[in-house]
């Protein structure tokens, strides 16, 4: 399963599960669409893969698959 970080691995901005500036690689690295594009021309800087929007999860699966915020955030 997805995991929804909440925010920016680079500059620490909320993510809701509606946005639509959620970018992220293979790897679940997630960042918003302004680092992303802006500062890491859509390549990222953990892993070197390219960047797609974030689908979005349905707020009625929120109740058994919250947003994980136990993981490290690894600013670049």
């Amino acid at each position: 399963m997805l995991i929804m970080k909440p925010n920016c691995e680079h500059c620490g901005k909320m993510l809701s599960i509606e946005s639509d500036e959620a970018m992220i690689c293979s790897y679940e690295c997630t960042y918003c669409s302004n680092c992303a594009k802006k500062l890491f021309s859509s390549i990222c800087p953990n892993c070197g893969g390219n960047f797609e929007k974030r689908p979005k999860r349905i707020k009625s699966e929120m109740i058994s698959n919250p947003i994980k915020t136990n993981y490290t955030i690894n600013r670049v």
